[in-house]
C-alpha cells in the first residue's frame, strides 16, 4: 500500500471535479482521475465526448493518471429504467438522486476500490463530518450550490470512504483556484438537464421513451377544456406548455396543472399560481432511506421538497409502512409525487423518501366536490 492514500477523482471533465483532484494534492493524497461514460454520446445532445477530453487535459495539467470506465448499460437499467417507469406512472421522478445511489456511489465507488484506492472523491458541494454516531452529511457552505439534497439516499456506510473536497467553498472560489492552477476548465460553464443525458428539448426526448396516451384536459369542475399529450409530459404547477390559452368562459387568467386523474387519463388545471388547488399542508412518503438512525417518535425537522427550495418547519411522524409524515408550518405549492422529501436538522441531513401522496389545505378540500372529491394525492 502506499505511504500516501490512494484517493480516486470522479473527473467529470467540469470545474468542480477538477479543483477536487487539484485540493487533494494539494494535501499529499496519490490522487488518480475515473471518468464515467453513462451515455450515448452520438445524439447531439450528450456531451460526453467534449467532457472527456476536458477530464484528459486536467488529469495532464495535474500529473494524474486517468482511468475511463463504461457504466452506459447499468445507467440504463438502474437509473434511466425507473425515470421511465415514474412518468409511464404520472409521477415526476429525480433521476440525479438514484444516479448518485446507483452509479457514482455503488458501481463507481466498488471500481474505484478495486483500483486500489482507500477513498473516493467527487466535486460535489456537501461536506461530511465525524458524528458521535458516524460520519454525517452536510450542506455545502455555498447556499447557492449545496447538493445534499441529490446525497441523501446514497448507503450511510460508505460516508467513511468518500470526500467533497470543495464542500467547503463557494463557486467563485473554485473557478479562482482553478485559473490560478492553470486549468482550462476555470470558466467551463456548469452542466445542466437530467444526470448524464444533458440539456435537450424534454418533451421531446421523452416522447422517444414513453407512448403518448392523449387524454382531456379538465377544470376542477369538469369542464373539458383541451386535450393533452399525455400525463407523463406533465407535472405539478406547470403552466407553459398546456396549449389552451384563453377558453370561453375561463378568463381568469393563467392556467397550472393541479393534479393528474391516473384512472381516467385526465389533467386537472386551474387558473392562479396560487390556487388552492395547487396547496398542501402534508405530505406522506415512501419507505425513508435514514441517514442516522431511524427515529421511533415523531420530531420537529426542516425539509426541502424539491431541490433549491428553502428549508420548511415540519413535524415528523413515522409511518408504520417505513414512510413518514410531513405536516408543513407553512403550506405548500405543487408538492409532486415522484420527487423526494428530504429532512435536515442544522446543516445535517438526516436522509429522506419518494413523495407518495399529498394532503390538502382547508380551501383545497373545500373546493374537490362531486366526483374530485377522495381522489388520492389531488
Amino acid at each position: 500500500m502506499s505511504a500516501r492514500p490512494r484517493t480516486i477523482v470522479g473527473l467529470s471533465g467540469g470545474v468542480d471535479s477538477a479543483v477536487a483532484a487539484l485540493r487533494l494534492l494539494e494535501d499529499g493524497h496519490d490522487v488518480q482521475g475515473l471518468f464515467m461514460s453513462n451515455w450515448e454520446d452520438d445524439d447531439g445532445y450528450c456531451t460526453a465526448a467534449r467532457d472527456f477530453q476536458d477530464a484528459k487535459v486536467v488529469a495532464e495539467v495535474l500529473g494524474v493518471a486517468l482511468h475511463r470506465v463504461d457504466f452506459r448499460r447499468e445507467y440504463r437499467d438502474r437509473v434511466f429504467a425507473h425515470f421511465l417507469a415514474e412518468f409511464e406512472a404520472g409521477r415526476t421522478p429525480n433521476p440525479d438522486v438514484a444516479c448518485n445511489r446507483e452509479i457514482k456511489f455503488g458501481i463507481c465507488l466498488e471500481h474505484a476500490r478495486r483500483l486500489g484506492a482507500e477513498r473516493f472523491a467527487t466535486g460535489h458541494y456537501a461536506r461530511l463530518r465525524d458524528g458521535p454516531d458516524g460520519v454525517e452529511l452536510h450542506k455545502g457552505v455555498d447556499p447557492a450550490r449545496d447538493q445534499s439534497y441529490f446525497l441523501h439516499s446514497i448507503e450511510p456506510g460508505v460516508l467513511g470512504s468518500i470526500d467533497f473536497p470543495v464542500g467547503g467553498l463557494y463557486k467563485d472560489d473554485v473557478r479562482e483556484r482553478a485559473r490560478r492552477a492553470g486549468l482550462p476548465v476555470y470558466d467551463k460553464p456548469d452542466s445542466t438537464g437530467i444526470c448524464f443525458i444533458g440539456e435537450r428539448p424534454f418533451r421531446e426526448f421523452l416522447s422517444q421513451h414513453v407512448v403518448s396516451r392523449p387524454g382531456p384536459i379538465e377544470t376542477q369542475q369538469g369542464d373539458r377544456i383541451g386535450q393533452h399529450r399525455g400525463l407523463a409530459f406533465y407535472t405539478l404547477g406547470q403552466r407553459g406548455g398546456l396549449e389552451i390559452g384563453g377558453q370561453a368562459g375561463h378568463d381568469g387568467g393563467a392556467w397550472y396543472v393541479a393534479h393528474k386523474d391516473v384512472a381516467r387519463n385526465s389533467l386537472i388545471v386551474v387558473q392562479g399560481h396560487d390556487h388552492p388547488l395547487l396547496q398542501a399542508t402534508a405530505l406522506s412518503t415512501e419507505p425513508m432511506h435514514w441517514l442516522t438512525q431511524m427515529p421511533a417518535a415523531g420530531f420537529r425537522a426542516m425539509a426541502k421538497v424539491r431541490y433549491r427550495q428553502a428549508d420548511q418547519a415540519v413535524e415528523v411522524t413515522p409511518l408504520e409502512s417505513g414512510g413518514v409524515r410531513l405536516a408543513f408550518d407553512l403550506e405548500q405549492r405543487a408538492v409532486t409525487p415522484g420527487q423526494y422529501a428530504v429532512l435536515y436538522q442544522g446543516t445535517r441531513c438526516l436522509g429522506g423518501g419518494v413523495i407518495e401522496s399529498t394532503e390538502p389545505a382547508a380551501a383545497r378540500a373545500a373546493i374537490c366536490s362531486g366526483r374530485m372529491q377522495g381522489q388520492q394525492g389531488l
